[in-house]
């Protein structure tokens, strides 16, 4: 058995042994808190024998207490769940090291109970994430992600702990994973809509609040978008060849991230079309791929025993810094359309299919990831288009 089967049969033993216990754990400790569910059966029914005013339940420490309390347990529990013997609540009394700890095990419980509640927010948060990958919406993912922060402040709460974020020590950081396989939708997307703001540039105005490099999947549409943004900030010419120019002053092309042929096609001037909707697709599709990744890292720090309830909850929260930062940023693009919502096919924009035929034949999907900065950082540390003048 676990450490955890062991502190809550403890519990269970102590009340037994002294049922006026049950006024030290009911006010914080509930029957959900407990693994087992002949355990919670059983913490149930004592907190309702002592709701009915049970005589055992004002039993004080020291006196002998009513056989009755055992055998009227079991006849309550075996209501709420099968296959408890009279043996068995016997054996939980002889499991009970010292019945006066009783807070300390239930604490012990209680701190098992939001280990497992934060691993099961985090696995209902992953499943949604790729049931949205899949359908190509966000709602569900929304939603867990909501119902996981606000568990997590409840859990602090009830914890009697601060719920803020803290960054985890090296031994419990996150390990780097290797990128997940990414839908040719969302590849033909993102590049859809470099072509819309090569050929418009001044669309990039409504986009920096909201679109980061990092929300492109592609290392090389990330860089693109990065090169795109840096020429818009500086004021200068934005064509095929300038965006070519300003990738390889980057290093984008000697390491391999882009190739000329590949930034020529992706800036055709022949794509064009408004590019907010595609943005917010692009968006979409990030913030679902971020919102798995919290998942995972959420779930392996719930998993990680030695972690107190207060740290589980401060780096979980941390964890989930990067999704609110999507989720932000998703909320600031949809309160930038208009009223009515854009359709989804506009004119002049190929219909899915087509784009996923032109990605195909114009990109391929790089395997290293590159960090995400927003546009105006990432430009902010270039010289400016007075300074590029040449010396008279």
């Amino acid at each position: 058995m676990t450490p955890l089967v062991h502190a809550e049969q403890a519990v269970l033993g102590a009340i037994f042994l002294e049922p006026g216990q049950l006024d030290r754990l009911s006010p914080w400790l509930r029957p959900e808190h407990f693994s087992r569910p002949a355990h919670t059966a059983i913490y149930a029914a004592m907190l309702q024998l002592k709701t009915d005013g049970h005589p055992a339940a004002a039993t004080a420490a020291g006196f002998p207490v009513p056989l009755a309390w055992v055998t009227d347990t079991l006849r309550e529990a075996s209501t709420r769940t099968r296959g408890l013997t009279a043996s068995y609540l016997h054996s939980l009394a002889s499991a009970c090291p010292r019945p006066d700890h009783a807070p300390v095990y239930g604490r012990m419980v209680l701190e098992g109970a939001i280990h497992r509640s934060v691993a099961q927010h985090a696995a209902r948060l992953h499943q949604a994430a790729l049931a949205d990958a899949g359908a190509g919406t966000v709602e569900e993912t929304l939603h867990h992600a909501q119902v996981l922060t606000d568990v997590l402040a409840d859990l602090a709460r009830g914890w009697g702990t601060e719920a803020r974020p803290v960054q985890p020590p090296a031994p419990y950081a996150p390990q780097a994973e290797r990128p997940q396989p990414v839908g040719e939708q969302v590849l033909a997307d993102e590049e859809f809509l470099l072509g819309c703001l090569a050929a418009r540039p001044e669309q990039l105005l409504g986009l920096v609040r909201w679109l980061r490099p990092g929300d492109f999947a592609d290392p090389g549409h990330q860089q693109l978008y990065r090169a795109l943004g840096a020429l818009h900030h500086r004021g200068e010419p934005i064509d095929q060849l300038t965006v070519l120019w300003e990738t390889q002053r980057r290093g984008t092309l000697a390491d391999g991230t882009l190739d000329t042929e590949r930034v020529m096609r992706i800036c055709d001037p022949l794509v064009g079309g408004a590019a907010e909707h595609i943005g917010e697709q692009v968006v979409h599709a990030s913030l679902v791929r971020t919102a798995a990744l919290a998942a995972r890292q959420v779930g392996a720090l719930a998993n990680r025993d030695a972690l107190a309830p207060g740290q589980l909850i401060g780096y979980a929260l941390h964890a989930l810094g990067p999704l609110n930062d999507v989720r932000r940023r998703l909320r600031l693009a949809r309160e930038a359309e208009p009223e009515q919502r854009r359709p989804a096919s506009r004119p002049g924009a190929p219909p899915p299919a087509a784009r996923i035929d032109a990605a195909r034949a114009r990109s391929r999907l790089a395997d290293a990831a590159a960090p995400a900065a927003p546009v105006a950082a990432s430009c902010a540390a270039l010289p400016s288009r007075h300074n590029l003048r040449s010396p008279s």
